[in-house]
This record gives structure tokens, sequence and C-alpha cells, in this order.
């Protein structure tokens, strides 16, 4: 009920303690002044999308990146806004709930209240139906006395509903309207941001007057590109995720007789299971990038596994712990090809238990070769963006049956010597998105909520809150704002499973994949055979909010050399200089040097630039 929202909670001993912790501000947020360096403008991504988006987004491409400066800062061109009116802003909760996003809007609301306290800030009850329902809540500090540093999404609650039909935009154009919001912030993933990106342009095409803002929160870490490090949840849900995996690994070690199958929770993308991996240190993991780039099927992974278990049994260790990415079912070729078939005759209208009947017969076999969970399973309607229901599929209960059927055969046959094979199975998901949120992620959030007000003061319409230099302490961050559309690419769709034929996506943010080149993966490939075999667990403990772990952050995070907003400004300084060496004046051996160089530096980029953009990605 509308009525539940905002209440007070009843907190316990420690939610008491964290509700009052008050996180950190950068130096460039602090303060009465609003102080914005506005680079040069951007572009796309892939050179070959650049014509679809610019139809799509004639208003808000090619805006200029944002950098919002300490008070100490030298910069001339800088805008410095004194001048601070009060504004009215609405706040909404899009996608699944992650830890650390009550800490938005507290930041964003502190910024509105300390740049003028006669500014309002409305959340809208419900997700997005209730910003097209109007429903609204006035954010108080009394409202948010009980929800600080908290975990949920209870004070507004919230929706997977997408703000995308014509019928949606208006609904929120209307409600924009007729509140008289000054600007609109969308909390959510690579969806979200995604609407929120067209939502902006549509205001800008409608002339509306009110400024759409977009945070990256998210539990799946798949909202990565050059502009977004890291996403709000992430780091709370690897850490509880952790700790629990490190718990099964200890109890496999002390029993000496089960293999866990653990699944986590993370869409398609396999972020969450590689980041538990260099945490926690399990027997094995299966990334679903590795299997796809490998194209191996639902046999070759169960070998793998058998193989591995029949090797440790040779070392007298008849236990173990696997991880498994809940969207692994999607990147295996030959069930991604049997759920394209089953999603196609569900949008057709055949009902589930006609199904099978209907299928090709390459897709049939396999459908009736697997276990009858796992076919029931496989038939559910998929997520909105035709998505499998991943939460839904057990493909840890499906590879342990698997691996158990290969170990008995094996055992039968006398080639395999270990005692015989015991699976227990887990899904983690819903037990750490729930969580109190960790200090970074309850730091990161309500700096972001910060940097929101931010970006509405100087009027800017279609940007994403951004922070770099994460892995620094908060007074090292540097904040600033990006463009949607700058982290939007096209993608050519298969219209069904083995067709030739495709069609050309809208513009989206696209999850992003594990890099199988980047640095966290390297870690991961240096230490796989180590914690294959010498059962190297490592329990990084419980959230923890003192002491020495306070502080730890994500080691995909750290590893990582990500500042890419920090290059790019480096790189504005360097340009900067040469434009005052070389000037009209300057010395013939100046001249010709600057444009042998610029000449060199130009066929370089070039090539590279054709490279990296050398085709469109087909899903």
């Amino acid at each position: 009920m509308d009525s539940d929202f905002g209440i007070p909670r009843e907190l316990s001993p420690l939610q008491q303690l964290r509700s009052q912790y008050q996180p950190e501000l950068p130096p460039c947020l602090q303060g009465t002044t609003v102080r914005v360096e506005l680079g040069d403008g951007t572009t796309v991504s892939e050179a070959s999308d650049s014509h679809i988006i610019a139809r799509a987004f004639p208003h808000t491409l090619g805006q200029p990146l944002a950098h919002f400066l300490r008070e100490t800062a030298k910069v001339s061109d800088a805008h410095i806004i004194t001048q601070l009116p009060s504004i009215r802003v609405g706040i909404v909760f899009c996608g699944r709930q992650a830890p650390g996003g009550h800490n938005v809007i507290w930041g964003l609301y502190e910024a509105l209240k300390v740049h003028n306290a006669k500014s309002t800030l409305l959340g809208f009850l419900g997700g997005s139906e209730g910003l097209f329902a109007q429903k609204t809540l006035e954010i108080t500090d009394d409202i948010l006395q009980t929800y600080k540093n908290q975990g949920g999404y209870d004070l507004l609650g919230r929706t997977k509903d997408q703000i995308r039909t014509t019928e949606q935009v208006n609904a929120a154009l209307k409600a924009c309207t007729d509140l008289k919001l000054d600007g609109l912030v969308i909390i959510g993933g690579v969806t979200s941001n995604t609407d929120a990106a067209h939502l902006a342009e549509f205001f800008a095409e409608a002339k509306c007057s009110t400024k759409v803002v977009g945070v990256p929160v998210t539990t799946n870490g798949d909202l990565k590109n050059q502009f977004v490090e890291a996403n709000v949840g992430f780091d709370t849900i690897c850490k509880v995720n952790s700790q629990l995996i490190s718990n099964a690994c200890t109890d496999a070690l002390s029993a000496e007789k089960y293999y866990y199958f653990i699944r986590l929770m993370g869409r398609k993308h396999s972020h969450v299971a590689l980041e538990c991996t260099l945490q926690s240190h399990p027997n094995m993991v299966i990334l679903g990038e590795e299997v796809a780039a490998s194209k191996l099927t639902i046999f070759d992974i169960s070998k793998q596994i058998c193989d591995a278990v029949q090797a440790r049994a040779g070392q007298d260790k008849n236990h173990g712990v696997i991880l498994i990415p809940e969207g692994i079912i999607e990147s295996i070729p030959e069930v991604y090809a049997l759920l394209k078939e089953i999603h196609g005759l569900l949008r057709e209208g055949v009902a589930a238990d006609k199904i099978s009947t209907q299928l090709s017969p390459w897709s049939s076999a396999l459908f009736e070769f697997l276990p009858p969970f796992i076919k029931k399973q496989l038939l559910l309607h998929p997520e909105s963006d035709d998505s499998a229901q991943l939460s839904q599929i057990e493909t840890e209960k499906l590879l342990a049956y698997l691996v158990e059927t290969e170990m008995n055969k094996r055992l039968k046959e006398g080639t395999y010597k270990g005692k015989k094979f015991n699976a227990i199975c887990h899904f983690f998901g819903y037990q750490a998105r729930g969580s109190l949120p960790s200090k970074f992620d309850c730091d990161y959030a309500y700096v972001l909520g910060h940097i929101c007000y931010h970006i509405l003061a100087a009027g800017l319409n279609g940007y994403m809150a951004t922070v770099t230099n994460l892995k620094s302490p908060v007074n090292k961050w540097k904040c600033g704002a990006a463009p949607i559309t700058a982290m939007m690419t096209v993608k050519n769709w298969s219209q069904n499973a083995g067709s030739t034929s495709t069609s050309i996506g809208r513009p989206a943010i696209h999850p992003a994949m594990v890099d199988l080149k980047g640095k966290a993966y390297e870690l991961l490939r240096q230490n796989a055979e180590k914690f294959l075999m010498e059962d190297l667990y490592r329990n990084p403990g419980p959230l923890q909010y003192d002491g020495p772990g306070a502080d730890a952050k994500a080691v995909s995070l750290c590893v990582e050399d990500q500042d890419y907003m920090g290059r790019i400004k480096k790189l504005q300084e360097y340009l900067d200089q040469v434009r005052t060496i070389v000037k009209p004046g300057c010395s013939q051996d100046v001249l010709k040097a600057a444009l042998s160089v610029m000449a060199s530096v130009t066929d370089v980029l070039t090539t590279i630039s054709s490279s990296s953009n050398g085709g469109q990605q087909t899903a």
C-alpha cells in the first residue's frame, strides 16, 4: 500500500549506528557554489553507429563532458554558479533494488537544502508506475532519518517497468509538467538509464523545462564504460556473496565429501561471479563470456567440471566449490538457440504445453534430453527485454545432474577412483541485494546524489552522474557528468535462431561483458590452477564498517586502470599547451615540428579508431 512508503523503520542497534554515519564529500562538491568546467563535445564509441544515434537524439547528442571543480582550482573558463534559486526535483527508483539506493536520495536532498533551503524533493511512490500516476512523497529530514545508509528500496518502492512506450513517456511528461519539476532523477541500471536518455530527448523536443539525470545503480555491475567505473550496489552484493561462498568453502573442506554448485545473480554477464571468485577463491568458476568466446556446449562444460572432480580425487580431495553465473544459460549456443525458439513461439501465443511439438528437430532433441525441472523453467515467459527469466532457471542443478550422471558412469567403468560424487546446490541473489550497504556503496551513492544536484544547477539534460578514481580515498574522487548518448551503441539482432536476417535495435546502453583481456580476468587466469587444486579458500568475513576491512573495495575495481575522465582532462591540458606555443608568429622550426608530430599522431589515431570500430556486434 502507498501508505506504507516512507514510514519510520524499526532499527536494530547496528542499523541505528549506521544511520548516524555521515559520508564524506570530495572537495569539488563542498561549499555553497557550483563550479563546473564543460569540456569538448562528446562522440559515440562506435563510429558506425553515429548516424543512427544522431537521428534518434538530435537535441542531446554531442553534449560536452562536465567536470565539477574544487574551490581552489585554477580553470579560466569554469562556470561558477553562485545564484542558486529554489528548484523542484523528482526522483524515482527504476529496476531491481540495490544496496545504497537510499543514499542517492539522501545525497540529493542534502545538496538541494545546502544550496537553497526552499528547494523541494519529491519521491515517486512505486517506481515508474508512481511517476505515471503522479503519486509522490515529499522527502524531509524526518522521513530520511531511518533510511540513511540502509538497504532496500522501501522508502519509495520500485518497479522494473520501462519508461518507453508513447503512453508512458507522455505520462512522464505530464507528471513533470503538472508537478512543475525542474529535474527528474532516474535511479537504475542499463535499461533505466537508456530510458532516461530517450526521455531527456523527448522532453527537449517537447520544450519541457524538466532536465533528466541518470544514476548508475545496479547490483549486476554491467553498467560499465569509459565514463562509469562502478555501479552502486555491486560492492555490497559481492562482499555479502563472498562471505556466503567462503562459508561453503570451509564447510566443504571440513566434511570432505560435498561439491557445492553455487549460482550467482547478475543477469547475462559474469561480473559478480568474477569478483566473488577473486575475493573468496573457490575451486572453479565458469564465466558466461568464456563459454560464449569458446562456443562451449552444455556437454563441454559438464566435462570440464567432471575432469576437475577427477583430478582433485587423484589428490584425495573429494570436495569443492564451483561458481556459476545465472546468465551462463544464455551463453551456451545450443541452449540460447532453444530459448529463442521457445520465446518466439510464446510470443505467437503457443501454449507452453504445446511448444515441444513445434520446435525444430535440433532444439527438440535438446529439449527432450533435459531433465523435467529445467524444461519447465525454460518455458517461462521471457522478461520485457526478451531475455530468459534467469533467476528462475536452476542451471546449477542442471550441471550438478549432468556431472553426477557422468561421474557415476566413470565410477562404474573404473576410470574414476574417488568417492561417490555428492552435490549441494545454492542460488545466491535475493539474500544479498537487500543487505545493509557497504561503506563504499554508502559513500558512492551519497556523492552521486550530490552530483545530481550539480548537474541540474548547471542546466544539463540527458546526463549521468559519474565519479572516477574510485579506488582512491573519497577526497581524491573526481566528480563529473557524461551525456548518456555518449555511452550508447546500436546492435544488430538476429530475427530468430539460425536466421541470416537481422534487425537494427534502437540506440541503448548495452550491458558490459567481462573483458577477457582485462586485468581482473588476467588475475583470475593466473590463479585458476592453484584455486582448482590447492584449496586456497579465503574468507573476507561479513560486511565491515570499522577496522582493516571497512575500506576494502572490489578487487576488479582496484586492479583496473580506468581514469578515462581524468585522461580526457589531461589531454585537453596538453592541447591547450600546444595552442599556447603554436600561434601565429611562432618560429618556422616550432611550426614544422608541430605539423610533423600532429600528422603522425593523427595517422596512428585514425588506424586505431578504424580497427576498434571495425564492425557492429550481432547478438
